[in-house]
C-alpha cells in the first residue's frame, strides 16, 4: 500500500531506492551475568570490540580524508574515537562488568543511559544533541560484541539505489554508507544533527525526524526520497515513480546550467556588482572555493582547530593552518573569526559547568578570559596576514569594552612581532560580527572602532526570538521573516552604509535564495555562505532587478504581520 510521510528536509536532491532497516542494535541486547571464571574473557572481549570499533573509524575516517577531504565530517569521527576512551563512559562500563558480573553488552547500555541522561538536562540544543554520539558509539561497540556488521545488499538490477532506514546514523555510518547508497532516512534528527550536516557535504538526499519510519517500514520496499521538500513515497506506483525521474532529471538539468555560471561576475540586472563569498572550517574547503570561483572566505571558523583534540594547536601550527588558507586564496580576501569557542564547542580541558552556556561564556567573552591563547592565535593570524589579504572578525561582541580589549590585544601581538622583526600587514582590518539584538539597536559604539561588520542571522534569529531551532517543539516558531528580525538585519545594514562600513550577511539567511532578493532590497551587497550555495545565489542575483525591488522591499518592511510579510517576500522572488 502506497503512503507518504513528511519529515524535515535537510539534503536537496531526489533519491529513489529500496529500503535498507539498519538494525538499532541497542535493542537486541540480553541482560545476563559473567561467571566469576569467565570475567577476564569477556573483560578482553569487551576491550577487543573497542579496538576494533577504533581501527573501523580511522579506517572510514582515512577513505573520507582521501575522497573528500572535510573538517566537520573529520572532527565528527575524531569525537567518537575520543568516546572509546572516555572514563565516563568505558571505564564505568568495565567497572560494571568487574563488580556486577553484567556481559558486556548490558554495561554497556546501563552506562550509555545514565551519560545521556546528563546530556538531556543541558539547554543547549547542540550540546543536547551530542548525547546522540554516545548512543551511536554504544550501538556501534555492541554491534561489534555481538558480531553484527550491518552490511549493505548488493547492486540492485533493476537500476534504484539503496535507501539507509534507520533510527539515527552516525557520521562514520553515512560516511561509509555514501558509495552505496542513494539516500537516508532517520527516526530522529534535524538542521544540525550529524546525519544532516554530513549528507549535506556528500550531495546525498536526506529527510530526518520522520518519528518511527524504521518501524512502519519493510525490508526492501520501493520509497522516494524527496531531500528538497521532505516527502517520503513509499511504494509509488508507476505514474509517481516516472514523475520523480523526470523531477531529479530536471533537477540534474538546473546544476548544470548552475556550473556555468562560474566566471560569470555576479551583477544585477542594473550592473551592480553583488560579492559571493564562502564559509569555511579549514584548508581542505579551498579546493571547493576555486571549483566555483567564489570571489573569498567570508567566514573562516578558527575554531575548529581547537575542539575534539587532546591538545591546544600552539601557534606555529595555527600560522601555518591560516598561511596555507591564504595562500590558497590568491589574493582574494579572507575573513577568519576568532575562535569561537562556549556554548556547543568547549575546549580540551575545559571543565566549565554553565547552566546556560549559550548565554554564557563562550565566543569573545571566552577569548578574553583566555588571554594567552588568544593571543597566540592574533600572533598567528597576523603572522599569516603577510601572506595574502587578511581581516579579523570578533564574534558575538554586545559591549564596548569587548572591542576595545581585543584591539589592545591585537596591539600588543603586533608590538611583539614588531621586536621580533616579524612581517604582518600593519593595517590589517579588524571587524565584528551582528548576532546578538544588543549589537543590532546599538550599532553606533561598534562603528566607530571597527572597519566592517558582518550579520550572524542564525544566533540573531535565535536570540531576538528566543527560541532554540534545534529544539522540535518550537522550531516552527524559528522564522527568519520575523518584522523585528528584519527590522534588526535592515537597521544593521543601513547604519553601515551611512557610516561607509562594509557589511555582510554570513548565516543560513545569505545562502536561500528566497532571501536573496529581500536582502538585496535591504542595500546588502556581500554574502557569505556555504560554497554549495553559491551559484545558485548567483543566479537569483543576475536576474533581480534592483529599481523594482528596492521600493517593494522597504513596502515589506513596514508590515508587521508575519502571514503577509512571507506573501509578499514570496511574491518578490516569483
Amino acid at each position: 500500500m502506497s503512503f507518504t510521510v513528511h519529515g524535515l528536509p535537510v539534503s536537496q536532491g531526489i533519491a529513489i531506492g529500496h529500503t535498507h532497516l539498519v538494525s538499532h542494535a541497542l535493542l537486541e541486547v540480553n541482560h545476563y551475568q559473567i561467571a566469576p571464571r569467565h570475567l577476564k574473557a569477556e573483560l578482553d572481549r569487551f576491550d577487543n570490540a573497542i579496538a576494533s570499533v577504533d581501527g573501523e573509524l580511522l579506517g572510514l575516517k582515512t577513505a573520507a580524508s582521501a575522497a573528500q577531504p572535510h573538517n566537520e565530517v573529520g572532527a565528527f569521527i575524531d569525537l567518537q574515537r575520543m568516546m572509546l576512551a572516555d572514563p565516563a563512559l568505558i571505564e564505568a562500563a568495565r567497572t560494571k562488568i568487574k563488580e556486577h558480573h553484567y556481559n558486556a553488552e548490558w554495561a554497556l547500555v546501563q552506562q550509555m543511559e545514565s551519560v545521556v541522561e546528563q546530556f538531556r538536562q543541558i539547554e543547549d540544543a547542540y550540546l543536547r544533541e551530542r548525547q546522540a554520539d554516545v548512543v551511536q558509539v554504544v550501538e556501534r561497540l555492541v554491534k561489534a560484541l555481538l558480531g553484527n556488521p550491518g552490511r549493505l545488499p548488493p547492486k540492485r538490477k533493476d537500476g534504484h539505489g539503496t535507501i539507509i532506514v534507520a533510527h539515527d546514523l552516525s557520521p562514520a555510518d553515512t560516511i561509509g554508507f555514501k558509495d552505496h547508497i542513494a539516500g537516508f532516512i532517520t527516526d530522529i534528527g534535524g538542521p544540525t544533527s550529524h546525519t544532516a550536516i554530513v549528507a549535506r557535504n556528500l550531495g546525498i538526499p536526506a529527510i530526518v525526524g520522520l518519528r518511527h519510519i524504521r518501524d512502519l517500514l519493510r525490508a526492501d520496499e520501493l520509497i522516494i526520497v524527496d531531500g528538497t521538500r521532505g516527502i517520503a513515497i513509499v511504494d509509488p506506483d508507476k505514474s509517481i515513480i516516472e514523475e520523480y525521474q523526470l523531477r531529479r532529471a530536471a533537477l540534474e538539468l538546473e546544476r548544470s546550467k548552475l556550473r556555468r555560471l562560474r566566471d560569470t561576475p555576479a551583477a544585477t540586472l542594473g550592473g551592480e556588482i553583488i560579492q559571493l563569498l564562502a564559509n569555511i572550517s579549514g584548508p581542505q574547503d579551498m579546493a571547493k572555493i576555486k571549483e566555483i570561483n567564489a570571489d573569498g572566505v567570508g567566514l573562516f571558523r578558527t575554531e575548529f582547530l581547537f575542539i575534539d583534540r587532546d591538545t591546544l594547536p600552539d601557534e606555529d601550527e595555527q600560522y601555518e593552518v591560516y598561511r596555507s588558507v591564504l595562500k590558497a586564496a590568491s589574493g582574494k580576501p579572507v575573513t577568519a573569526r576568532t575562535f569561537d569557542i562556549g556554548a556547543d564547542k568547549s575546549l580540551v580541558g575545559d571543565t566549565q559547568d554553565e547552566p546556560n552556556p549559550a548565554l554564557g561564556l563562550r565566543a569573545v567573552r571566552y577569548s578574553l578570559t583566555e588571554p594567552k591563547v588568544f593571543l597566540a592565535q592574533l600572533r598567528a593570524l597576523l603572522r599569516a596576514s603577510a601572506h595574502g589579504k587578511l581581516q579579523i572578525m570578533i564574534p558575538m561582541l554586545v559591549h564596548a569594552d569587548e572591542i576595545e580589549q581585543t584591539l589592545t590585544l591585537i596591539e600588543k601581538a603586533k608590538e611583539e612581532l614588531r621586536e621580533e622583526k616579524i612581517k604582518f600587514d600593519e593595517n590589517l582590518p579588524v571587524g565584528g560580527m551582528v548576532e546578538v539584538p544588543a549589537a543590532a539597536l546599538a550599532l553606533g559604539m561598534f562603528v566607530r572602532r571597527l572597519d566592517f561588520l558582518s550579520i550572524g542571522t542564525n544566533d540573531l534569529i535565535q536570540y531576538t526570538l528566543a527560541v532554540d531551532r534545534g529544539n522540535e517543539a518550537v522550531v516552527r516558531l524559528y522564522d527568519p521573516l520575523h518584522p523585528a528580525v528584519l527590522k534588526l538585519i535592515s537597521g544593521t545594514i543601513q547604519t553601515a552604509q551611512r557610516a561607509e562600513l562594509p557589511v555582510s550577511v554570513c548565516g543560513e539567511m545569505a545562502g536561500n535564495p528566497a532571501y536573496t532578493w529581500l536582502l538585496l532590497g535591504m542595500g546588502l551587497r556581500s554574502f557569505s555562505m556555504h560554497p554549495a550555495r553559491i551559484l545558485e545565489i548567483k543566479r537569483q542575483i543576475l536576474r533581480a532587478d534592483l529599481a523594482e525591488i528596492t521600493p517593494k522591499t522597504q513596502r515589506i518592511l513596514k508590515l508587521d504581520e508575519p502571514a503577509r510579510i512571507h506573501e509578499a517576500v514570496e511574491k518578490l522572488g516569483a
